[in-house]
């Protein structure tokens, strides 16, 4: 049983709760010991990406720096060993085993900042969307699962994530955009052109320590950071091997798994083609 002063839900529990409503929390799965030491893992993170000054990819690793804002980090557990660890966290295998079991793979390892008054909107979206090849990625409803720890306070104010509960159920929908997700407005008129209603839309707020999980069917997006402190997310995307043949492995019977000397293909194209260093 998971067992914290906030959270007494066991993994069970939180899988029912994932099936039906679409996501699930789990209430201080780290302690604030363990936030902090995570906290300055990010912040040299962000460090990196300011000193590199514009984006800049090295195989999976991907800096998205937009002016004078580090937005997106992939990948950075290739060279953080912090952020490695906590990637494979027993505690994390322990919530998903129920859900994917205990052969997983990653496909998304990856850092968000919201800087207060900055850039931050992301469009409502499916992070169905994102996985292609269709061939490569299988069994989405029922293999996938998204994680985010929350390093800072979610709230509306700080630019939470905005979900809408059930929506998974409905499978793919067709959700335009303007631009890409990252850098597009958060609209309610392109719920309802889907066939949603916007009155359901929840903010999915959290504490330090708490850990998120949300089906890849799940309609989500979040608005701008208007407090005075950073939102940052630390996100992880697990998958159930057999159904993924892309990815890092995290887990191999309920195990960690190191990252090998050489990066696997998860969305990066050209991977093998431009691994080296270079500006985007």
């Amino acid at each position: 049983m998971l067992s914290t002063s906030r959270q007494t839900a066991t993994p069970d529990e939180l899988a029912l709760r994932f099936r039906s409503d679409g996501y699930a929390i789990v209430r201080g799965l780290f302690s604030p010991d363990e936030i902090a030491e995570l906290s300055a893992a990010i912040d040299e993170v962000h460090a990196e990406g300011m000193s590199l000054g514009r984006s800049f990819r090295y195989g999976n690793l991907n800096y998205r720096v937009d002016g004078d804002e580090v937005r997106m980090v992939q990948w950075p557990s290739y060279h953080n060993v912090v952020l490695d660890r906590f990637r494979t966290d027993y505690r994390v295998a322990g919530v998903l085993a129920p859900l994917i079991g205990s052969e997983i793979k990653q496909i998304i390892n990856q850092l968000h900042w919201k800087k207060p008054g900055g850039k931050g909107d992301f469009a409502f979206h499916q992070d169905s969307r994102f996985r292609r090849p269709d061939s490569a990625y299988r069994n989405l409803a029922t293999s996938y699962v998204q994680t985010g720890i929350a390093i800072d306070p979610h709230t509306r104010q700080s630019g939470a994530m905005r979900i809408l509960p059930e929506s998974h159920l409905g499978g793919p929908l067709e959700l335009p955009t303007e631009g890409e997700v990252m850098n597009s407005v958060v609209e309610t008129a392109t719920l309802e052109a889907a066939g949603l209603d916007p009155s359901h839309l929840i903010d999915l707020e959290l504490e330090p320590g708490d850990l998120a999980m949300w089906s890849p069917y799940l309609v989500h997006g979040s608005g701008t950071n208007n407090a005075d402190h950073f939102r940052r997310f630390y996100i992880n995307g697990y998958v159930r091997a057999e159904d993924c043949d892309r990815g890092e492995w995290a887990f191999r019977r309920g195990q960690p798994q190191p990252l090998g000397p050489r990066p696997n293909l998860v969305h990066f194209e050209e991977l093998y083609e431009r691994p080296g260093p270079h500006f985007t």
